[in-house]
């Protein structure tokens, strides 16, 4: 589990006594919010001086559990302590302003107790120097106590953790991208400088030479969690069979190379037989990243994204074709066969259809309607030398109709702010076809996490003015520009 360093500042000119007392609330802040929070907060000690600064900096650093920092000024602490420390901080930092005591003791305040507890005033210093420093830092103001500052704690710790873990991420990629297509294309090198994630091809044959290792007792043993957990909508078991053992065969090449997300193409799938569809389905069920049509970057966006997310209510998602009846208007969100059973509504059917496209057999897979309710978009592009994150708001609504015809998971939703405006600033952003679909990641979360990993964030919400939107990307093309 990721730990996070509690660090106080202070410095000598209060006198020993004044700073055990700073040292004691400390303390009892960090013991009180440890209960509280996701991950252990490590109270460290009392830091009074540039070296103690670097140090405690330097530890946090290097420590491989240490997910970030959160910093308090009880008292004073001169900023320029503090320059050093900062500069090789490599992990996230909240700055909590915040104070031991709620409320001003009236009748019994003096100039003691002002001494000791003047976060208003060091916290206003300390603030300073990460603003003339350009630290990127979450800020939460309020008692610490309080509900509403715990709980935005809660969420940075959450986001800090996966940002952090984010440096391990291993993409597995089963050959190319789809020809011609621009959009799932990317500098896989600025991925790595940015995110961590490290992003290799693999031929599929590697991918065949563990499907024809696979025993039979392998595949037996996943068939029956295919029944216990899916309701059996076909005779032809031996389609069902065979995306079983793609399932064992994907599982172990991805655990050779400790991958925890991976692509493939419908246009590169010699020596099988079908297209990885239930096999994929239920790998992403279990937390895996995946792309179609090689798209690293939702592939390893839904990693991160279930990470965010506990792998709960969230999936691959492609916007597929729209519904413009008048007041009516929604946008239909589908793949071939790709979608996460995590957003399923019921209990999602095993079946086996043709699928008109890459020249292979029918494939199995699951068909689900997706539930309705609240939820995000997420696309990360390339806009050649840094990336953008686009997350739109959008509402599920329940699909009003049989679609017999269709075999496919599919999640109907109307865009915010409304259709038409929706649908124009995500093309106007350079928003992508292939998203991250999910009802358990808020807007804020990944707003956070771009801020943690330093690029751009644009947020579609009810709140987008279309008259305004294109501004708002001009001026972000001044502030992150190429």
């Amino acid at each position: 589990m990721s730990t996070f360093y509690f660090i106080t500042g202070s410095q000598h000119l209060y006198g020993e006594e004044t700073l055990k007392e700073v040292a004691a609330h400390s303390r009892e802040m960090a013991e009180y919010l440890s209960v509280k929070l996701p991950c252990p907060l490590l109270s460290k000690p009392v830091v009074t001086t540039p070296d103690e600064i670097f140090a405690v900096m330097s530890d946090a650093s290097a420590d491989p559990d240490c997910a970030g920092v959160i910093t308090w000024m009880h008292t004073f602490s001169p900023s320029k302590m503090w320059i050093n420390g900062l500069k090789i901080l490599t992990k996230p930092v909240l700055h909590l302003h915040t104070q031991f005591n709620q409320q001003i003791p009236w009748e019994s305040i003096d100039m003691d107790f002002m001494n000791t507890n003047q976060s208003a005033h060091g916290d206003r210093e300390h603030g300073f120097i990460f603003t003339r420093m350009g630290v990127r830092r979450k800020v939460v103001v309020g008692y610490y106590r309080d509900e509403s500052v715990v709980n935005k704690i809660d969420s940075w710790m959450r986001v800090a953790s996966v940002a952090v873990q984010g440096k391990d991420l291993k993409v597995l990629r089963l050959g190319d991208n789809m020809r011609d297509v621009a959009v799932t294309e990317g500098d896989k090198v600025e991925a790595q400088i940015k995110f961590g994630w490290q992003v290799a091809y693999h031929g599929v044959g590697e991918l065949v030479e563990e499907l024809c290792a696979v025993t039979e007792a392998q595949t037996d043993e996943l068939m029956l969690g295919y029944v216990e957990e899916y309701a059996m909508n076909t005779t032809e078991l031996d389609s069902v069979r065979y995306q079983a053992k793609l399932e064992v065969a994907l599982h172990a090449l991805l655990d050779k190379y400790g991958c925890t997300a991976f692509t493939n193409t419908f246009e590169d799938l010699y020596g099988l037989e079908q297209l990885p569809g239930l096999a994929v389905q239920h790998l992403m069920e279990q937390g895996f990243g995946f792309g179609p049509e090689g798209d690293w970057k939702v592939s390893a966006m839904l990693r991160t994204m279930k990470l965010l997310a506990g792998n709960k209510g969230t999936t691959l998602m492609e916007d597929y074709t729209y519904h413009m009846e008048p007041g009516r208007e929604c946008i239909m969100g589908a793949h071939m066969l790709e979608i996460c059973p995590t957003v399923a509504w019921g209990k999602p059917k095993v079946e086996v259809h043709p699928l008109g496209i890459g020249g292979k057999n029918p494939p199995a897979r699951l068909v689900f309607d997706g539930r309705a309710g609240s939820a995000i978009c997420a696309s990360l592009i390339d806009m050649g030398g840094r990336m953008r994150l686009i997350v739109q708001d959008v509402q599920a609504i329940d699909i009003p109709h049989d679609m017999p015809k269709l075999p496919v998971a599919r999640v109907l939703w109307k865009p915010q702010p409304d259709f038409f405006s929706g649908c124009e600033a995500w093309i106007l952003a350079g928003g992508a076809h292939h998203t991250v679909f999910s009802y358990n990641v808020a807007a804020e979360d990944l707003a956070e996490w771009a801020a943690i990993k330093g690029i751009e964030c644009v947020h579609i919400s009810k709140d987008t003015d279309i008259h305004e939107f294109p501004r708002e990307l001009a001026i972000n093309e001044l502030l992150w520009g190429r």
